[in-house]
């Protein structure tokens, strides 16, 4: 084999960069993406409950709004995983083999601003006000109406559950160690910290 066609460890580190930056792109504009499908159907379930004077067709958001916020909340963390992979393992390596003492820069720099934390409390509250609070309010609305049935106020019980469970996991994702956690926990196998000892 020549030497052109020898494949050294920095070139998979950056082929390996690509690839995972790649992903992280992908899974940003799909999470961005669910918060506008999330809005359009709360208007459309809104708009119909109200034009068919049904109160119990809002029972509908907390389903859809649970599983869009889950879907978002998992695409949020592995993009923020990438993230730590990339600042706490991938980086440092690649800057070892090319003797520099750190690259990529800007994946460190843009965590530094000085805003970032008021951003970040900004942002759970816009993701609880959309997959929590906005759904809620429309259990409340039904609950109130005075057109409930048993069934359907047992399946509203329900959902009200899954929606204060979603509203804990998306203030706990929220939480700054959860991106130190994740960096520690990430191994360029794939492997968690605790399987690779």
């Amino acid at each position: 084999m020549s030497d052109r066609d020898h494949v050294t460890v920095g070139q998979l580190l950056l082929v390996e960069y690509q690839t995972v930056k790649d992903e992280q792109k992908t899974r940003i504009g799909f999470r961005d993406n669910l918060l506008y499908v999330t809005l359009t159907v709360l208007a459309a379930v809104i708009a119909a409950s109200a034009q068919a004077k049904q109160p119990a067709m809002l029972l509908a958001l907390p389903p859809v709004c649970v599983v869009l916020g889950w879907t978002y909340l998992v695409n949020d963390e592995k993009i923020s995983a990438i993230g730590a992979y990339v600042r706490g393992d991938l980086g440092p390596r690649l800057a070892q083999l090319a003797g520099a003492e750190k690259v990529f820069d800007w994946e460190v720099a843009h965590r530094g601003d000085a805003r970032r934390r008021s951003r970040k409390v900004i942002q759970c509250g816009i993701d609880l006000l959309a997959f929590c609070v906005v759904p809620f309010a429309g259990l409340l609305v039904y609950w109130m109406s005075g057109e409930t049935g048993t069934e359907l106020v047992v399946l509203s019980g329900v959902e009200a559950v899954t929606i204060v469970g979603l509203g804990v996991q998306i203030v706990l994702y929220a939480r700054p160690a959860r991106s130190a956690r994740s960096a520690r926990s990430v191994r360029p196998s794939g492997r968690s910290a605790a399987s690779s000892g």
